[in-house]
């Protein structure tokens, strides 16, 4: 069984929420998924070290703040440069997720950010797989209606509430768990 590490930081809960349904469709997958928390002074539990060194793949998530990742997770990313030193995570399987609050909010950026942090550890990026749905039928509900290849995007209006995340996006993040799981588990054969 594929071990999967979802390392995440959340600045109001929203990203969480994703990372909560990225779990949901690891799970799905057959995967055994580790739900990592950075804090909000950027820092992880000393354990989480050692899951992320024995995990197949790793899902990172963060909101979009300023067309970038939040700092605090840029802090975990700037602490991995001593298993970066060693290639500790090469040929790992990696992939990534973000919201903000506008529909574009430079979103790439951060998913950018996290296909760079893990191309510099030697590690395996998977998208989503996914079509976008650009259709004139497609509403907020529908599957991949942000339209992210690289990574699952989800927006949420500044004055929403974690509870009013569009349904369509948090399907999205739980149909990327399940895909990239089922992904990992193919190839760590």
């Amino acid at each position: 069984m594929s071990m999967i590490a979802i390392i995440h930081h959340s600045g109001y809960g929203h990203t969480r929420r994703m990372a909560e349904f990225v779990q949901n469709g690891v799970t799905k997958a057959g995967a055994t998924p580790h739900f990592l928390t950075i804090d909000a002074n950027g820092d992880l539990p000393a354990e989480a070290w050692d899951i992320l060194n024995r995990a197949d793949g790793m899902l990172f998530g963060a909101p979009t703040y300023m067309g970038g990742p939040s700092w605090q997770f840029k802090k975990f990313a700037d602490a991995s440069s001593k298993i970066w030193f060693g290639m500790g995570w090469r040929d790992k399987f990696a992939g990534g997720f973000t919201n903000s609050a506008t529909m574009n909010g430079d979103k790439f950026s951060t998913i950018t950010y996290f296909v760079t942090l893990a191309m510099q550890h030697g590690m395996v990026w998977i998208g989503t797989g996914m079509m976008p749905s650009n259709t004139k039928s497609a509403t907020r509900e529908s599957l991949n209606y942000v339209g992210g290849f690289t990574g699952a995007l989800a927006q949420s209006p500044a004055d929403a509430s974690v509870a009013e995340m569009v349904k369509g996006d948090l399907d999205t993040a739980e149909a990327y768990g399940e895909r990239f799981a089922k992904f990992v588990a193919a190839r760590a054969k």
